[in-house]
């Protein structure tokens, strides 16, 4: 749990609303709560367990109210030595290959329901369309798939 996350909690709970803050801040003294220690920590795990990209960790570190600076440093840090064309592939395998049986069942609305999803898992645009051109696919549906990003990020 990070300090943010704590400090609404408490808020909706306490008596006081002095007592928020000293608890808080009692907690980091003692080591209990440090949001640098979370925020590392948690993009590891999302790298390694679920294989997501940058954009996804850093928009669920700032859900989970760490300060945006702890956020890009924890992502920047999982992702130094990462390959995203390589997370991308790994995830096209592992979430998106089992939903088409063979190449011939994949339409243009099953690739924009492949890069949304893509989108979703925090990767870059550039990298997932690369991605997709691999799944022998008109290059013009590829190439179409851009007006969708702004679907995803509303």
């Amino acid at each position: 749990m990070t300090a943010g996350e704590l400090r609404r909690r408490l808020a909706l709970r306490a008596a006081r609303r002095g007592d928020v803050a000293e608890v808080v801040a009692k907690l980091q003294q003692k080591g209990y709560l440090d949001d640098r220690r979370f925020a590392e920590t948690f993009a590891r795990l999302r790298v390694e367990n679920q294989g997501f990209g940058k954009f996804r960790v850093l928009r669920d570190l700032k859900g989970r109210r760490v300060p945006a600076v702890l956020a890009q440093a924890a992502v920047t840090q999982a992702y130094r030595e990462v390959d995203e064309n390589q997370l991308i592939e790994q995830y096209i395998e592992r979430k998106l290959r089992p939903r088409i049986t063979k190449e011939a069942d994949v339409s243009y609305s099953r690739l924009a329901s492949f890069y949304r999803a893509l989108l979703r898992a925090g990767f870059s645009s550039d990298r997932i369309r690369e991605s997709l051109r691999k799944l022998s696919v008109p290059s013009e549906w590829v190439d179409g798939l851009e007006s969708l990003e702004e679907e995803v990020s509303d």
